[in-house]
């Protein structure tokens, strides 16, 4: 990687916030000079970020059959690597607050890559479990940083889409980490497959680290404990940001746990799909990629609250439908889940970033935390709910999750007209 020549205003300058309008113009927006470049980086990093991330888990059957494990057990190779996230996000925010969120983001993607070219030789479960914790926790850095890096650099008017870029890349990602795999492991093995991925990978960080601008906007702040911990309680003390760290979380518990197990369910009969195939279903990622960056339309017709019951609503229709034992309408469920899935998370994490007006790394970090630990939990518990009941149990604990996000976006809606209530009093 190239050595970061991020030069960070120190404390003391100037915040965006009180910035004067000439500053405050030179920010980015579509059709702007360095909009195009940004967007694509970060593209590139959310493809590398989840393409990387859940590398094995079109390839749990595979690896299942390698160790002799069942599905509880190999789903852990997805949940370590999305626990690491969510343990050290928050502190790699903090380190982003005071380095710069391109440098840490750089240095996030590094590491990230290093261990995906080691995972393939992992000779036991447990190791290759243990390299997916540090890959985590590497690829900690990018998610925090990147909003916060969009919120700073981004006009106020263009960041739900700026955002929802982000988030398709990381569809992309997701999506074609999960087709490739499929296919090479059908010709090669899993280990192969996931050596490719880390090799795709290391040319999304490099690309990456040439095209991202160097930030105009941000401002170092302190590693001190003591101000890291009152942003934080600042933060958990926000009724609004706490909704909407819950949500995420509840909307990537029925992600996680849907496509933890999808695998298994459509190797088995009666569907009895080659591992190739299976991969292929990953390209209903795409609706995500859709879904994600239209989400700032969806939101300036619906609002932010019928933004997310029109999510929530379509994540549980796709659920309820993948029930069939028709293969087309498992399909159909499966594009209903992701489209309702990316736009709820879109529409979540860019409102994080709007609400907080301080420690915007933080805030996103905080929200990125409860959201990994949402997947660690899916798939994880969805993996025991298809041990137990089958393809029934795991979409029961889907429900369940959207069950939350739909109530807890009525209390946010009941606390909304209380305030508009008051204000007129």
């Amino acid at each position: 990687m190239p050595a970061s020549t991020e030069a960070p205003t120190r404390v003391g300058a100037v915040s965006p916030a009180s910035a004067t309008s000439a500053a405050v113009d030179s920010r980015l927006t579509p059709g702007g000079p360095g909009y195009r470049r940004m967007s694509f980086a970060l593209f590139l990093a959310g493809v590398a970020t989840f393409a990387l991330l859940y590398s094995t888990q079109a390839l749990l059957p595979l690896i299942s059959g390698e160790f002799g494990v069942a599905a509880s057990e190999a789903s852990w190779t997805v949940a370590a690597a999305t626990g690491g996230l969510a343990l050290f996000v928050l502190p790699m925010s903090a380190l982003s607050e005071r380095f710069g969120r391109r440098t840490v983001m750089t240095a996030s993607l590094a590491v990230a890559v290093t261990v995906g070219l080691l995972v393939p030789f992992a000779p036991s479960l447990t190791a290759l479990v243990v390299l997916r914790a540090v890959q985590g926790a590497a690829l900690a850095g990018l998610p925090a940083s990147a909003t916060a890096y969009l919120a700073e650099e981004v006009r106020p008017k263009a960041l739900v889409t700026a955002i929802g870029l982000f988030v398709a890349g990381n569809s992309v990602g997701g999506m074609s980490g999960r087709v490739i795999t499929g296919w090479v492991a059908q010709e090669w093995g899993w280990r192969v497959a996931v050596g490719v991925i880390g090799a795709i990978a290391v040319a999304c960080a490099v690309a990456f680290r040439l095209l991202l601008p160097a930030p105009k906007h941000f401002v170092a702040g302190s590693l001190r404990p003591r101000v890291l911990l009152g942003t934080v309680r600042a933060h958990l003390g926000d009724p609004l940001l706490r909704r909407l760290y819950a949500i995420g979380a509840l909307f990537m518990t029925v992600f996680g746990g849907v496509y933890t197990v999808i695998g298994y369910r459509l190797t088995e009969a009666p569907f009895s799909l080659p591992q190739g195939i299976v991969g292929s279903v990953f390209l209903v990622y795409l609706v995500g990629t859709v879904s994600a960056s239209t989400a700032g339309r969806l939101v300036g017709r619906l609002g932010r609250r019928g933004a997310l019951y029109a999510a929530g609503g379509t994540t549980a229709a796709g659920l309820l439908l993948s029930l069939a034992g028709s293969l087309p309408l498992v399909l159909l469920g499966l594009v209903l889940i992701t489209g309702g899935f990316f736009a709820g998370h879109a529409v979540a994490s860019s409102a994080v970033s709007k609400t907080a007006t301080h420690g915007r790394a933080q805030a996103s970090a905080l929200y990125q935390s409860a959201y990994y630990i949402g997947s660690s939990a899916g798939s994880t518990v969805g993996a025991l709910a298809f041990h137990a009941g089958g393809w029934t149990g795991t979409v029961g604990v889907g429900l369940l999750a959207v069950l939350g996000v739909v109530s807890i976006t009525v209390l946010g809606t009941r606390a909304a007209r209380a305030e508009q209530r008051l204000a007129t009093v």
